[in-house]
Formats: C-alpha cells, structure tokens, sequence
C-alpha cells in the first residue's frame, strides 16, 4: 500500500510543479494556454515541435523553466511507474488478489480526487495568487497581464491574420487599407522570412504571405479574414467603416451620459 501512496503524492507533486510552471511561464508574457500546453509538454517529455517553442527557447527564463521541468519530469516519472509496478507485483501472498483490488481502488480514488482538485476554478485560483506572489516575492519575474491590458473582453481580441494572394490587403499599405477606421489596430506585421516589424508605419506595404498581428472585434477580424480584393471585398470594407462610426457615435453617446450624471450627482452634493 506504500507504493500506492508513493505515487499519488508523486502525482500531486506533478501537479503542483505544472501548474508553478504555468505560472512562471505567463508571468514572462505567454498566455494562460499556451503556458500551460509548454509547461505539460516539457514535464511529460512530449517534446511538442512548435512556433512557440521557439520562443521558449530563445528566452532565458523560459528556457530556464522549461528545462527544470523536463528533469523534474523524468525523475517524476520513473518514480511513479516503479512504484506501480511495486504496487502490484505478486509477493507470493495468499490474498494478493484482494489486495491488488483495494490498491488499485486506492489509487484509482486518490487519482479521481486530484483530477477534482486540479479541476476546480477556485483551487486554480488560489494555486495562482500564492504562486505569484512567492514568484514576485522571491524571484526576478514581472507579471505582463496582456489581457487586462489590452481588455480582451466583449469581442475584443488579438488575432492572426495571413495575407493570402487573392486577399483585399495584398498589395496595400496599411495608409491605404484605413484599418483604424473599421477598429482594426494592426500590432506587427511578420513577414515570410520571419522579420518582425512591430508598430509598423503607414507605409508598410502588406503581401501574399504576411502573417498581420490585429487587435480588434472578433466580428471584424473574420469580416477581413474572407475579404477578397474585389468590388465585393471594398463594399465589405465600406460596410465595416459605417459600422465603426455607428460604434464610436454610442461609445460617445455614453460617455456623455456618464458626464451628465456624475454632474448631477455633484451639485447634489453640493446642496
């Protein structure tokens, strides 16, 4: 039965190093996902071969991370197959058929709770808060929420967009495609030998095979993403400009609401 108890508390072990892990990784800047993809990709060993990988590898705290998960996981795996194989290997005991049964009943228990465990949004939660705090604390790490920066929310969100040949952007520059006025930002444009141009200016031209970093409303970003350089792709665009104004003109009707009543609400304070 020790075996059994070796290999959940090497299971809760995992479980807290990934999710540490998760936390160092997006206080570096990755999102929540794709940090706690790397971060499982790295303990298990699955060796996952992909664009952000890259960007682990050429940082060095992520690198640093990465690779104290990598250890971690293969000590932590060796450990735990030993100890099942431990667990139910016949010692030549008469109930050893019984007691396979309760072990395996214990350890299939003790998964079930730390699945439940792992699962729960308020244990996540706490898991976070302390994790950042001890990571802040005690190690060289700010937190970048480019969430809360960027207010991700309410359909807005930053996506990527390829230029494909036949696309309305082919060929424009981004002073003549007027983004800005459909509420599209464009954050970096990625060009097909994998030069980053951030805050790119007005008169970068945009190309088939251009990888475009927008930050916008999802319902714009796919408008664009199936928009064709054609007759139909610039009344899409017109239609997008209209619908942009339509969203500043309430954006602004609000605001001056708002100004209304937090005057009002002074001079009644003021009598």
């Amino acid at each position: 039965m020790l075996a059994v108890f070796a290999v959940l508390l090497v299971l809760t072990l995992s479980l807290v190093i990934v999710r540490v892990a998760t936390v160092g990784l997006s206080m570096t800047g990755l999102s929540k996902d794709l940090a706690h993809f790397q971060a499982v990709s790295a303990f298990t060993g699955s060796g996952f071969t992909t664009k952000e990988s890259e960007e682990i590898v050429n940082h060095p705290l992520r690198r640093r991370i990465t690779i104290h998960l990598m250890l971690l996981g293969h000590a932590g795996i060796a450990v735990a197959i030993s100890s099942v194989i431990l667990s139910f290997l016949n010692t030549g005991n008469d109930n050893w058929l019984k007691l396979t049964g309760v072990r395996l009943a214990v350890l299939v228990a003790g998964a079930l709770l730390l699945w439940l465990v792992a699962a729960s949004t308020h244990v996540e939660h706490l898991i976070w808060r302390i994790t950042s705090w001890a990571l802040k604390r005690f190690a060289s790490i700010q937190l970048h929420d480019y969430t809360r920066l960027l207010r991700i929310s309410r359909d807005y969100v930053v996506s990527e967009h390829e230029i494909r040949p036949d696309d309305w952007l082919a060929g424009r520059t981004l002073a003549e495609s007027q983004l800005a006025r459909e509420g599209v930002l464009v954050l970096g444009i990625e060009k097909p030998d994998g030069t980053y141009l951030g805050a790119p200016n007005a008169s970068i031209q945009m190309e088939s095979g251009d990888c475009l970093i927008v930050y916008g409303q999802q319902e714009t970003l796919d408008d664009l993403d199936s928009r064709r350089a054609d007759i139909v792709g610039n009344l899409h665009h017109v239609m997008a400009v209209t619908r942009q104004l339509d969203v500043l003109e309430e954006e602004n009707r609000l605001a001056a609401t708002r100004r209304r009543d937090d005057g009002d609400d002074t001079r009644e304070e003021v009598h």
